[in-house]
């Protein structure tokens, strides 16, 4: 049984939600969000980057930022841009991109449930993410950006949130700046409400896509508010996040590729050798290159492309995490012949999400002093969902999903 809750959104008004709404904080440099702001200064990005309203030398996780995202969001509200919907409600929401879509729901869903492991993750967080996102939500009394969901695809509940749309319910249609299609619609009669609520609890288990510090921020949120409340009944808006759900057969999950500085010291014949060791290599018919299935591996190196196909005695079928290209690639070659250990901490490896195209990678290294670059076959979903039912870790940088969901489409105050 999973808890889907409904809630009374804080979102813009339907004339202000196209420029309002922006891109995730964590996915744009500094000069991105300048540029943005510079063009529209009603951006909800004045609250998830309210670093944007200092000088460039100010420090984004400075008490001062934190306050001004405060302020910035209450002068949205008392501007009139921002509502607070009387009801709760659900807000169905689809993303079209490349003629694909992916239709699910922004709700609510529990701590408890995220702290029992109902609501399963798959990543390690790092501490000073999870602080950056802890002070955020409790100065700014909101979540601002929703943990990114999925579930195992069910007939039922995709028909039912198809059929709960009202057309006279639409609250935004717009491209935005990648070429996404955003639709969003208020769900509020009790009826469907009801409807949509009871559907989700068949679903067993739900599994974090993106957002595990916005999650683990949400938990140490709860925590710190429980402690400050001597009156703590459980039903606050605060023992709940807000939440993207979408279910595992509509997501598109990308490449995330590597790029190394160098060969740890050997030669190229040096490092072939090596390589050859655990790996067949041969001349890749294309530039530049795209595995075309799980094992197999695109690398360039002095201006050529090749294939690495792995070999099968190391690839671990019995493991979710050892089967994993990522893992393969890492363990087998990265860190046994390049050198990267730690690939979180390591200077020495840069990655490159897919939706910058495999040419990128050449172009990384011809243009930036680097020596190798690794293209890889997308980690399919449901590896994702395998590691995560077992309990386990999935390496850095395993996916990419796109297209990102928009922030500022609707809040959660708590």
């Amino acid at each position: 049984m999973s808890l889907v809750r409904p809630f009374k959104g804080l979102r813009p008004k339907k004339e202000h939600i196209e420029n309002f709404s922006c891109p995730p904080y964590d996915v744009l440099e500094s000069d991105e969000v300048e540029k943005i702001v510079s063009k529209n200064p009603k951006s909800f990005l004045r609250v998830t980057r309210a670093e944007v309203d200092f000088k460039r030398d100010v420090d984004p996780h400075s008490d001062e930022v934190y306050k001004k995202a405060g302020e910035n969001l209450k002068k949205f509200e008392d501007e009139g841009i921002l509502i607070n919907d009387e009801k709760p409600s659900y807000y169905i929401y689809r993303e079209t991109w490349k003629d694909k879509s992916q239709l699910g729901l922004f709700a609510t869903v529990s701590v408890d449930e995220y702290d029992q492991g109902k609501i399963k993750k798959h990543e390690l967080t790092r501490q000073d993410k999870e602080d950056d996102r802890t002070r955020h939500i409790t100065l700014l009394g909101a979540q601002s950006g929703p943990v990114f969901l999925t579930f195992k695809s069910n007939d039922d509940i995709k028909k039912l949130l198809k059929n709960s749309i009202d057309e006279s319910a639409k609250i935004a249609d717009f491209v935005d700046e990648n070429e996404v299609r955003q639709e969003l619609w208020l769900i509020n009669d009790e009826n469907k409400v009801s409807k949509i609520k009871s559907a989700f609890e068949s679903i067993d288990n739900l599994y974090i896509a993106d957002g595990h510090h916005r999650a683990a921020a949400a938990s140490r949120t709860r925590k710190i508010k429980k402690e400050e409340n001597s009156n703590h009944t459980g039903n606050e808006e605060y023992n709940y996040f807000l939440a993207a759900i979408f279910p595992d057969d509509e997501l598109r999950v990308l490449d995330y590729n590597r790029v190394v500085k160098d060969l740890n010291g050997l030669s190229k014949e040096e490092f072939f050798s090596k390589v050859k060791e655990k790996f067949e290599i041969s001349d890749a018919p294309e530039s530049p290159y795209s595995p075309k299935s799980l094992h197999e591996f695109g690398m360039y190196l002095d201006k050529n492309w090749y294939i690495l196909k792995a070999k099968p005695e190391i690839v671990d079928e019995s493991d979710p995490v050892k089967v994993l290209d990522v893992y393969i690639l890492q363990e087998h070659l990265l860190a046994a012949t390049l050198g990267i250990g730690d690939p979180r901490k390591d200077s020495r490896i840069h990655f490159l999400g897919g939706i910058r195209g495999v040419g990128a990678l050449s172009k990384w290294v011809d243009t930036k002093d680097w020596k190798i670059a690794f293209s890889m076959y997308a980690t399919p979903l449901k590896q994702l969902i395998d590691v995560a039912d077992a309990g386990k870790i999935m390496p850095p940088k395993s996916t990419w999903f796109e297209p990102k969901l928009r922030s500022g489409l609707v809040i959660h105050k708590i």
